[in-house]
């Protein structure tokens, strides 16, 4: 068996993540003591209580989900577990940075709280979206945006190559209403609006990443204990100014998911652990990859599960 680690990104917050972690572990305990402590907010309690609206907002949702990927993954290799790589879907990836050992977990909480508040202050809220394509090939869903972007009134591209059939495009609004009503003329089972507040992984999140660059480039980063899958190119890498450069340039690049599952499967990884919240990652892996193996590990169930499966 080679294992690898994988991480959510937004979308999979829920109000109650993590507390049963919390209460049953004190190391879960204790992310949740320092991401409080950190920043200057009771963001534990957001995560245990809500109220929902307040936990979907991008400057709250990215450190919560951080801090619960980070509760689970520290129970995990307490318990002795250990992985050959990692990965994380578009925020999810400085959930896996730090799970490897290349960023502190105050310095990541930081980061990915200013990420989420310049990703939403990029584009006004109602001017931008997102909407998944689902059934038609990518190439198809990429003609379709230049299409929509050559006509005028805004740029749409697509933002997230999440599994065979599954392509996730974002931009200005009208822009993807006309991307989506050409995948839907061209084959489409279904184009489906998502609820988002800002279209990320476009090139409207231009200003978010020039705002970023200067804050990941005065954070200390560590050489990597195991790779990290980036994901905008799908290529593993270990040292500091690589992650460094992928997670500047992962702002409005898109995240290509399909890719980066399969180049971990061409390099010998049979077996996924999705940690933290919920289990839309190991969702797209079994699509992406039938004979994939994948566990989830983010309530106390699942971990002691994947525990018990994984070390014995």
């Amino acid at each position: 068996m080679r294992l690898a680690a994988l991480f959510p990104g937004q979308g999979s917050q829920a109000v109650g993540m993590g507390r049963d972690l919390a209460e049953r572990w004190a190391a879960a305990r204790e992310v949740f003591a320092a991401a409080d402590r950190t920043l200057g907010v009771a963001l534990s309690k957001l995560c245990w209580q809500g109220p929902e609206e307040a936990l979907r907002l991008t400057e709250n949702t990215q450190p919560a989900l951080l801090a619960h990927s980070i509760a689970a993954w520290r129970v995990l290799a307490a318990a002795g577990i250990r992985v050959g790589a990692v990965a994380g879907h578009s925020l999810g990836e400085y959930s896996a940075v730090v799970a490897a050992g290349g960023l502190g977990l105050d310095d990541a909480l930081r980061t990915v709280r200013l990420r989420g508040r310049l990703m939403q202050q990029a584009v006004p809220v109602g001017a931008g979206a997102m909407a998944a394509v689902i059934g038609i090939d990518d190439e198809l869903v990429v003609a379709a945006c230049a299409e929509a972007t050559a006509a005028g009134g805004g740029v749409v591209a697509a933002a997230n190559f999440n599994a065979p059939g599954q392509v996730v495009i974002a931009g200005d609004a009208a822009a993807v209403g006309r991307a989506a009503a050409l995948c839907s003329a061209r084959g489409a089972r279904r184009t489906l609006p998502l609820p988002v507040s800002a279209p990320f992984h476009s090139p409207l999140m231009a200003p978010a990443r020039e705002g970023l660059e200067p804050a990941l480039r005065g954070v200390a980063l560590a050489p990597l204990e195991v790779p990290v899958y980036r994901n905008v190119d799908a290529v593993p890498v270990a040292s500091p100014e690589e992650v460094r450069d992928g997670l500047i340039r992962q702002v409005d690049a898109p995240v290509l998911w399909r890719a980066t599952v399969e180049r971990m499967r061409a390099d010998g990884f049979d077996t996924f652990l999705e940690v933290g919240t919920g289990n839309v990652l190991s969702g797209l892996v079994r699509r992406i990859d039938r004979d994939a193996r994948c566990l989830a590990a983010g309530t106390v169930e699942s971990i002691e599960a994947a525990i018990a499966e994984l070390v014995g």
